[in-house]
């Protein structure tokens, strides 16, 4: 089988349920939008903008609530297969040369990974960090994302990240871009105009 035709992962009801494709959201709500992801403000959610050093362009968009931390990247994919499993595959690997441990699951979302990643905390000490890894192929698009903190162990705490990714909405937009493309985040207009 071709890398090509990697078949689409995302849940059944992914249309309905979410993550949504800008063609599907509902327009009413008042999203933030940050480009390439809109996020359906909710009571006690931070969001982080996470901007590369160099380029100075926005890379991720951070999410913390209840407890949790959720990273999310909106990228290119081809119309017909999804990139999620090259994906996986490609974070096992990285995982693995870091010293950390990772087993594929199947989740709530469809295929995940589970990872012990080891870090270096303040102080020079080694730790592990536990890390959720999930992601959806869409329509002509893939949304990644990092679970951290509580709900890459609890489950309650899951169930609300999980709710919180798929109340996203990925904006392709029309450009043509090369599949794995990061697709532009940006700064959120202020609210009120303000």
């Amino acid at each position: 089988m071709s890398d090509d035709l990697a078949p689409k992962s995302a849940p059944a009801d992914r249309a309905d349920a979410g993550p949504f494709d800008e063609s599907e959201a509902n327009a009413v709500r008042p999203y933030i939008d940050l480009g390439g992801v809109k996020v359906l403000p909710r009571e006690g959610l931070n969001l982080r903008l996470e901007v590369e050093e160099q380029t100075k362009r926005i890379v991720a968009v951070g999410l913390d609530y209840a407890g949790s931390t959720l990273q999310v990247q909106p990228f290119a994919a081809p119309r017909s297969s999804g990139l999620w499993e090259e994906t996986r595959e490609q974070i096992r690997e990285q995982i693995r040369q870091q010293g950390g441990r990772v087993e594929e699951r199947e989740g709530p979302l469809g295929p995940e990974l589970l990872a012990e990643v080891p870090v270096v905390g303040a102080e020079g000490d080694a730790g592990k960090r536990l890390a959720r890894f999930v992601g959806v192929d869409g329509p002509r698009w893939f949304l990644r994302g990092v679970i951290g903190g509580a709900a890459a162990g609890n489950l309650e705490a899951a169930a609300q990240i999980e709710d919180l990714f798929r109340s996203l909405v990925v904006v392709r937009g029309n450009t043509p871009m090369p599949p794995r493309d990061l697709i532009p985040l940006k700064m959120p207009a202020s609210p009120g105009g303000a």
